[in-house]
């Protein structure tokens, strides 16, 4: 089974990033575009993992904890690697460090269990599309320069996620394994 850690996103993100993604794929046919109602802010991909394996990671995401609940917002477009030559178009979210730790200390749980630690630095973001070519790609740079300054949501997060991840040919399909609270000393 393929699994990943992450936060959900809130209805009213879903739906403006639905509304963005149906202008944007309108002028850039060069990217597979995401499913709105799939997005999710991914703490840690685990990968292929056996199914006998399951309930020790559970038991180690159990044990995460922070100080308090983590508040963030959606906003700004960026590209990885760069903007000339993306393979990935995202959304940023501005969030305070404990964001980061968050997933720093996922990340540590899970490689005492043998699973590879993270070798990139943490960037929280929403994956909105993935280039297959450049088609489309100065329009877009043009169109999201208008919503540069655009908040597309914001929540506070007090647990997050196991998912299993099915891809098919429509797209991956997602099931929630289990949620685990990470927030002390909130009400």
């Amino acid at each position: 089974m393929r699994l990943f850690v992450a936060l959900d996103v809130p209805e009213e993100t879903h739906d403006a990033l639905a509304s963005l993604i149906h202008q944007f794929s309108e002028v850039c046919r060069g990217a597979r575009w995401v499913r709105a109602e799939g997005v999710h802010v991914t703490l840690k991909f685990i990968g292929e993992t056996e199914e006998a394996r399951l309930s020790e990671i559970k038991g180690k995401l159990a044990e995460v904890s922070s100080a308090g609940a983590i508040e963030f917002a959606f906003r700004q477009f960026g590209f990885f690697p760069n903007e000339r030559r993306p393979r990935v178009f995202w959304v940023g979210m501005k969030a305070d460090e404990s964001l980061a730790e968050l997933a720093g200390q996922i990340d540590a749980k899970l490689q005492s269990l043998g699973i590879p630690h993270e070798e990139k630095d943490f960037r929280p973001h929403l994956t909105l599309a993935r280039f297959n070519s450049l088609e489309g790609l100065p329009k877009l740079r043009e169109m999201i320069q208008g919503h540069a300054t655009r908040e597309l949501g914001r929540t506070t997060a007090r647990e997050f996620h196991l998912y299993q991840s099915v891809l098919k040919r429509s797209g991956a399909e997602y099931t929630r394994l289990a949620s685990f609270a990470f927030a002390r000393g909130t009400e």
